[in-house]
């Protein structure tokens, strides 16, 4: 490999990005800038006839991160919409419109049925029918290595030509932060589309991949442009963001979270500040933060959470948490929605799991 993959300085600052073969490990080649990881995904669009809000009608703008969709006849299973935002209705009909990222399933084939939606946090409304407009396909644009440096191999494989030395199979997008720290990466399956010397520096090329790459939306831009700076040095750090945003957080959390080797500590007593616990998504970073310190992960849902009191994750039973300030969760997350629209107490929940992992709490 050539120098500037070498060494403690080239990761830093030359290798921020790195292109991983995922099968031998063999580093294809290392860069600090890369285009391509932001953009909008493609949207779905569900034209809601006949809606009726319970409650507030539903703004434009943002909805909701989770936005469940649940059959009134009780025979199919809900599904979900992601990051569902509002169009509002159309001039003259009684539908509304909305946009988002289908789960894997999306809506059983043919349903076209009366649905009823809520947010996780209250029913929004319903509708008597339903119609699905899929987005027009588009072409991906390429993921683009500015100033890679490639390793002896890729040079290789570029001279080569051929389709078999440009397709690159399953390769791993590792992403580390301004200190070298592993943040997080990114899968995909590339084929090279072109590549050219890169006036960043001799030897160093620009190098375009064609290959599918979940996007990075430009909401989360902000949160991961604070993280790619490194982790926050003090707690709360993501008190201030929407709950949009701090989903986006929480990914990041629990992806550098995962990659972390924690020290296991019993007996230990820990404190919550519950002042921002005003969503899920700041119930999981609070009591993240609580457990490991400012940007720590200690679960991201009910049953990460659960593996996480089985060890590996900064913790041993017994131990003690100090919830403070519990009434806010109370008030926000006593009565969330399952996908079904089933009602619960998430607080009560966290608590209970808590607890059967040896770790006892106190609310004040």
């Amino acid at each position: 490999m050539i120098p500037t993959m070498q060494g403690d300085r080239g990761r830093r600052g030359q290798g921020r990005y790195a292109l991983t073969d995922t099968g031998s490990g063999h580093v294809w080649g290392v860069c600090a800038e890369v285009e391509g990881l932001f953009r909008e995904p493609p949207r779905g669009t569900y034209e809601l006839f006949g809606w009726v809000p319970d409650g507030p009608e539903v703004p434009r703008g943002w909805v909701g991160g989770r936005v469940w969709l649940v059959p009134e006849d009780g025979t199919l299973d809900a599904w979900l919409l992601e990051d569902a935002q509002s169009l509002g209705q159309y001039p003259g009909a009684d539908g509304l419109v909305l946009t988002g990222l289908d789960d894997c399933l999306g809506p059983p084939e043919g349903h076209r049925g009366s649905v009823r939606l809520h947010d996780e946090y209250r029913w929004l409304g319903s509708c008597r029918e339903f119609a699905r407009v899929l987005p027009p396909d588009q072409v991906e644009p390429p993921l683009a290595l500015r100033g890679l440096a490639p390793s002896d191999r890729l040079r290789r494989a570029l001279a080569a030509g051929t389709r078999r030395t440009l397709d690159l199979e399953e390769v791993r997008l590792e992403i580390r932060d301004a200190r070298g720290e592993p943040l997080t990466d990114r899968l995909l399956r590339p084929e090279v589309r072109t590549w050219q010397p890169s006036s960043r520096g001799p030897e160093l090329i620009d190098l375009e991949l064609d290959g599918h790459l979940a996007p990075i939306p430009g909401y989360a831009r902000p949160v991961w442009e604070r993280w790619l700076a490194g982790p926050p040095d003090a707690p709360g750090a993501w008190a201030g963001l929407d709950t949009r945003r701090r989903g986006a957080w929480l990914d990041l959390v629990r992806e550098r979270g995962c990659r972390l080797k924690h020290q296991n500590r019993a007996g230990q007593a820990y404190e919550l500040d519950g002042r921002h616990i005003t969503d899920e998504p700041g119930l999981y970073l609070a009591l993240g933060e609580a457990v490991n310190g400012p940007g720590g992960y200690f679960g991201g849902c009910l049953d990460a959470l659960v593996d996480c009191l089985r060890g590996n994750f900064g913790y041993t039973a017994p131990a003690t948490l100090v919830w403070r300030d519990a009434a806010i969760a109370r008030e926000h997350l006593s009565s969330v929605l399952a996908p079904e629209g089933e009602q619960y107490d998430l607080v009560a929940l966290v608590r209970e799991v808590l607890a059967e992992g040896g770790m006892h709490v106190t609310l004040t």
